[in-house]
């Protein structure tokens, strides 16, 4: 499979966080990830119990892309999905947020997004926030999660690198996992000996993906990192922010990290990612980078340069991301995290230790 970045004459829509599948990927690592007296929590709060004794209760993948199908019916939505700082323009300059801040309106971004749905949900387990409410939060934090472990969502450059000057931002979305998928070793095509992954997956192309995330990353190669995926250090903790529920989710705080739960300090490398590759050098060297002058807010009239298609299927780029596992960890992140919230917010420790003292 080739991949190739338009660099300019081609206009792509909006595209609100992984394909599909990525965001799939990353809520079925965290359903892999839940203590056991969660899961049926969220089904509740989904209003959905699966009858069947052979499957999960319910799962969270096929929620995982609710954000992204409603967008149009949700409009003020828009904006929680991605952050950039007004300084921000890789490759040239990374800066998470820099001194200008983020851009857009105030603290309505990714981070205080997360941050606000996690504390709906934390309302909710106090009695004091409604079951819709929750449902919608939950389905909001799903997908913001994923989100956040996607890079070009924390850039602002060229609207995350989806605007009529590119599609890098589209070659994320799907097809680089695409791409990805097509050389999952032959072996994931079988069920591995871990009852509680098996068990999660359901017949999707991507279980080879799981599976190999799952027994050389989370379980081998990343062993002892992936506590630290989940730290929120003590340093940059601060009292958690007040919230005020609203239509459009977005925090009233200027806090966007406390020592639970720290979007910001979790998203600082993956933007570092854009400058170190994500974004190509080669689009601000020439010819690229004379097509500035051709933004969306020039005279349509005016006549752009003709430019060969922008190559990704390189050693440089996509051979650089596939050696490194770079889509298999921030799934893996992802998933990690995602789980790491909902099992703060829900679990049972005190139930879920005397059922299996009663299964013993």
């Amino acid at each position: 499979m080739k991949l190739k970045l338009l660099a300019l004459g081609l206009f792509i829509p909006r595209v609100l966080g992984w394909g599909a599948a990525g965001h799939e990927i990353i809520a079925t690592i965290a359903q892999i990830h839940l203590h056991p007296s969660v899961l049926p929590v969220i089904c509740d709060i989904l209003n959905y119990t699966s009858t069947n004794p052979d499957e999960p209760p319910c799962r969270l993948a096929p929620v995982s892309t609710w954000a992204d199908r409603f967008k149009y019916r949700m409009r003020w939505s828009a904006p929680l999905h991605y952050v950039g700082a007004k300084d921000d323009y890789p490759s040239e300059t990374c800066v998470f947020p820099g001194e200008r801040g983020w851009a857009g309106s105030r603290n309505i971004n990714v981070l205080a997004g997360i941050m606000n749905v996690t504390s709906l949900l934390d309302a909710w387990v106090e009695g004091s926030s409604s079951d819709d409410t929750a449902e919608e939060a939950l389905k909001f934090l799903i997908h913001f999660v994923g989100d956040l472990h996607m890079p070009l969502h924390l850039t602002g450059r060229d609207r995350g690198g989806n605007s009529v000057k590119t599609n890098l931002h589209s070659a994320w979305d799907g097809l680089l996992i695409a791409k990805t998928l097509r050389n999952i070793p032959r072996k994931y095509d079988h069920p591995l000996p871990i009852p509680s992954l098996e068990r999660n997956l359901r017949g999707a192309i991507y279980d080879g993906f799981i599976r190999q995330i799952m027994w050389e990353g989370i379980l081998h190669d990343w062993k002892d990192q992936v506590p630290e995926w989940l730290v929120c250090p003590s340093e940059k903790a601060a009292p958690p922010p007040s919230f005020y529920i609203s239509s459009a989710f977005a925090s009233s705080s200027a806090s966007t990290d406390d020592s639970t739960v720290c979007p910001h300090f979790w998203a600082q490398p993956i933007h570092a990612m854009n400058c170190d590759f994500v974004w190509p050098k080669a689009l601000d060297e020439p010819p690229y980078n004379h097509i500035r002058a051709f933004g969306s807010d020039s005279d349509s009239l005016t006549p752009r340069p003709k430019l060969p298609l922008f190559e990704l299927d390189t050693p440089e780029y996509w051979g650089y991301i596939a050696e490194n596992h770079i889509l298999h960890k921030l799934m893996a992140q992802g998933g990690i995290r995602l789980a790491g919230i909902l099992n703060w917010l829900f679990a049972d420790l005190a139930e879920a230790g005397s059922e299996s003292a009663n299964r013993e």
